[in-house]
């Protein structure tokens, strides 16, 4: 950062003052970079780009905020939204990212990283037109000189991990960083127009024919239906069977149960249960007869279909695959949706390039 830079960084952070401490700002190349320490100040800027789609979405501002709410606040980790403006105010792309501690060690990261399966900036749909490599190195390196010159975003080290290869439409500008891949992948699938279609697309005759079998054994305990959850109160009633049947998996296989981890349930529950989230949080149930099989909570964002947390019954009913039926029909569920993707998400489970036939790679910096 040249000197002026600087400068005007100190000056605007000294202009914030003591009582709101909120935020810094410096200017570069005409574009105006601001920090922002706490998630309200950059909101409007956040949520103007959110709705352009050039983002995944988990840096939907609801799921952020409510991470920061029940986990970021419970650990100490300080927001450092940053909000990139033109010469006439407009943004151009937020960087959610976070200070945390990691050890004896202050480390910038993404905000919310460890809940979210990717992570990325949101920006703006002309952003590719304005930010080549080297233009977005430049800010970033200003970037840097700026955090490290405020003892709130002071930092010993950089993790940013999980980036996908596309923000939106156009490649993700933070490629231009250094960066490894991820252990992990993560597995899409286009869903075409019409779902037996598409099953017979993916599945073989024999994976149908066992399918239908398994179907077949479940209904002899009563009525196989999907139901998704159209209120709070049933969402979270939902939710908690969905903790329940998950618990017991974590137990069986000797894993950590990540509701047990410091504000994990809460963070899930006022998800499922927050009325200004219900546009993008599905949550659903299988139910055969008057048992619940399966259940799942996943996300719907950009015509895309996000699979992200499932379970299903230890009982006997789950020798016939609840969870393989509650699958097909929530491909079937985003299909009948005019969704265009169904993601599955980070991990490389089996089930998962059963459908998908290409891995998208992410990359750490």
């Amino acid at each position: 950062m040249a000197h002026a830079d600087l400068a005007i960084a100190e000056h605007a952070f000294r202009r914030v003052g003591s009582s709101a401490r909120v935020s810094a700002t410096a200017m570069s190349g005409g574009i105006e970079l601001t920090v922002h320490y706490e998630l309200a100040t950059s909101e409007s800027a956040w949520r103007e780009l959110q709705a352009q789609n050039q983002c995944t979405v988990f840096q939907h501002f609801e799921w952020l905020s409510a991470w920061q709410r029940h986990v970021g606040v419970l650990t100490g980790v300080t927001p450092c939204v940053v909000v990139a403006r033109d010469a006439k105010g407009h943004p151009i792309f937020v960087l959610p990212l976070a200070i945390q501690q990691a050890g004896f060690a202050r480390e910038l990261t993404w905000l919310g990283s460890e809940l979210c399966d990717y992570n990325a900036p949101l920006f703006a749909k002309d952003a590719a037109s304005r930010l080549d490599a080297a233009t977005f190195m430049s800010l970033w390196e200003q970037l840097i000189e700026q955090l490290q010159a405020d003892p709130r975003s002071r930092h010993d080290l950089i993790r940013l991990e999980k980036m996908p290869p596309m923000a939106g439409a156009s490649r993700n500008p933070m490629l231009a960083l250094p960066t490894s891949l991820n252990p992990s992948g993560s597995y899409v699938t286009p869903l075409g127009q019409n779902w037996e279609e598409f099953y017979k697309a993916k599945r073989s005759s024999t994976t149908r024919r066992r399918d239908r079998s398994k179907r077949s054994h479940l209904s002899e305990s009563g009525e196989v239906k999907l139901v998704s959850a159209e209120s709070a109160d049933d969402a979270l009633a939902t939710l908690n069977i969905l903790v329940e049947q998950k618990t017991a998996s974590f137990a069986r296989q000797g894993i950590g149960n990540i509701f047990a981890r410091p504000g994990y349930l809460e963070f899930y529950q006022d998800i499922a249960g927050n009325p200004v989230a219900r546009d993008f949080v599905h949550i659903s149930r299988l139910e055969v007869g008057k048992e619940i099989a399966a259940t799942n909570l996943g996300l719907v964002f950009a015509g895309s279909y996000y699979h992200v947390l499932a379970s299903y019954t230890s009982g006997p009913l789950a020798h016939w695959g609840p969870g393989a039926a509650h699958l097909n029909d929530l491909l079937r569920y985003a299909i009948e949706r005019g969704l265009s993707v169904f993601e599955f998400t980070m991990g490389d489970e089996r089930y998962k390039r059963d459908w998908c036939d290409d891995v998208q790679m992410l990359h750490d910096h």
